[in-house]
């Protein structure tokens, strides 16, 4: 399952975007795929785990001031409980980067390198995951996005970023 030089990168898997009881960002798909994300990480082992988080950056400015207008409820610490790890995948990870940005490659990079083989899932598919995976095969990162192991906003929402990203192939494989 897993290739032994290869990196697994969950993008965040967190309250916020997991418990739609919890956030507006929740995805309703969330528990059917935390137990492929809990086996993927088994897999490869917490050396070759990457865990990524997301936490509000208001200073970065530009269309962040009226992203988090809208979004004011996310503008908690990083500490806060909805900014958490869930239960689940807590632990898993030998390494955990954080970014005030959808995409994580900035934070990624210096880790796993620009000729890696990294295996991607997490949520939102439609968001943080699509932000994640094409800008790590622009940058020649051989990516495989496991469907399974994602969730979207919603289901259709899920298929249409799994759909955009299979058109980056061959850098990009949609398993």
């Amino acid at each position: 399952m897993a290739a032994r030089d290869g990196w697994l990168v969950v993008v965040d898997p967190q309250v916020v975007f997991a418990d739609p009881g919890a956030s507006p960002w929740g995805s309703p798909m969330f528990a059917g795929a935390v137990g492929r994300m809990r086996e993927l990480a088994a897999a490869f082992g917490p050396e070759r785990t990457v865990v990524t988080r997301f936490v509000a950056d208001p200073s970065l400015g530009g269309s962040w001031g009226p992203y988090y207008a809208e979004w004011p409820f996310a503008l908690v610490p990083d500490a806060d409980p909805l900014y958490a790890v869930v239960p689940e995948l807590d632990g898993v990870a030998g390494h955990v980067v954080t970014a005030g940005t959808f995409g994580k490659w900035p934070v990624l990079r210096d880790l796993v390198g620009s000729d890696a083989h990294v295996t991607v899932a997490g949520v939102a598919t439609d968001c943080c995951v699509v932000s994640t995976v094409l800008p790590m095969a622009d940058a020649g990162v051989t990516v495989v996005v496991d469907g399974p192991a994602c969730a979207g906003s919603t289901p259709e929402n899920h298929e249409r970023a799994l759909a955009a990203m299979a058109l980056f192939a061959p850098q990009v494989t949609v398993a």
